[in-house]
């Protein structure tokens, strides 16, 4: 059987220095993170920022997650807090997006910013993004791996099947370990969660000591995650149903719902993580199987399940 994955590589040295090569050329690469995979790029280029945009047919008023190594980097981009310091030594690197003033002297492309004066910022903690970035002299834009408004990609094939080989290199880093998109914060004013994720508001609250405020509503768009639809398999969603109508599949969630034709359970044992893991790889093989449409069980709203729902609601939106 041919191979049409050629361009998906494993992440050793050699492949390594090619993506180096690749994306200081502005090349534009799939690389992956705990979360899911992002489209890489050089975050200091407007050329590179501008082809991801124009692969993702991304709106330019949606600005992009910048990814650094350390923390020596980002302060030559990011203006910093209290309340960051605090996060940061608490949850990095991890699955958490700060989005913090911009230093005047920040090379980041204004085009990545949607020309806003804050900067959304991470410190990834995949191995294969990190080494990445360890052999690179500029942090990377990299928001998710996949066309605007769509489900993100959680493995190297997820990628190739959204672009094919319009992107040329791909680096493999096996499956996401938690398959939702970062938690993002807003830390300019009173700490504002703009995207739940896979970092709770009682463990920030936690670690800040203060009151965190979770935005639902969003009248201006001031980081990734906001559009009113997205996560979207292509196919109609509905959320909170009981049952599924002919042609649609039903997702499900714990150890009394049972797997059939068209059921789909997210965890046999309840568990809102192996739940979050395996939500967007069920949503991609439900499309895939030519069903109609998708309806799910309703979801707990706590910890991820928080997250899950997040993106169930905008998956459904219209």
């Amino acid at each position: 059987m041919k191979n049409i994955y050629l361009n998906i590589h494993k992440p050793n040295l050699l492949n390594l220095k090619k993506a180096k090569r690749n994306i200081e050329n502005n090349n534009v690469i799939g690389v992956p993170t705990e979360t899911v995979y992002g489209l890489a790029g050089n975050a200091y280029s407007n050329k590179s920022v501008k082809k991801i945009f124009k692969l993702k047919k991304r709106p330019s008023i949606n600005p992009l997650i910048i990814h650094f190594k350390n923390l020596s980097d980002l302060k030559k981009d990011v203006i910093l807090n209290a309340d960051f310091i605090k996060l940061y030594n608490a949850l990095c690197p991890g699955p958490i997006t700060f989005v913090l003033n911009k230093n005047k002297k920040s090379k980041i492309s204004n085009f990545a910013l949607a020309r806003k004066k804050t900067v959304a910022v991470r410190i990834p903690k995949h191995r294969v993004i990190k080494d990445l970035l360890n052999i690179l002299k500029f942090p990377l834009a990299a928001p998710s791996a996949n066309i605007s408004s769509k489900l993100s990609p959680t493995s190297a094939k997820d990628v190739f099947d959204e672009f094919g080989n319009k992107i040329k290199f791909i680096l493999d880093g096996g499956k996401c370990k938690i398959g939702l998109e970062s938690t993002i914060i807003d830390l300019t004013k009173k700490p504002t969660i703009l995207r739940p994720g896979g970092i709770s508001v009682k463990k920030i609250q936690n670690i800040i000591k203060k009151k965190v405020i979770l935005k639902k509503k969003f009248i201006k768009i001031t980081a990734p995650g906001q559009l009113k639809l997205h996560y979207s398999p292509g196919i109609p969603v509905e959320i909170n149903k009981k049952y599924a109508k002919k042609h649609q599949a039903l997702i499900g969630f714990g150890k009394k719902f049972k797997v059939a034709k068209n059921h789909f359970n997210l965890s046999k044992n309840g568990s809102l993580k192996e739940a979050a893991n395996n939500l967007y790889k069920t949503m991609r093989i439900i499309k895939k199987r030519k069903f109609k449409s998708i309806a799910v069980n309703r979801i707990p709203n706590k910890d991820i399940g928080c997250a899950i729902n997040d993106r169930l609601k905008k998956a459904s939106n219209k």
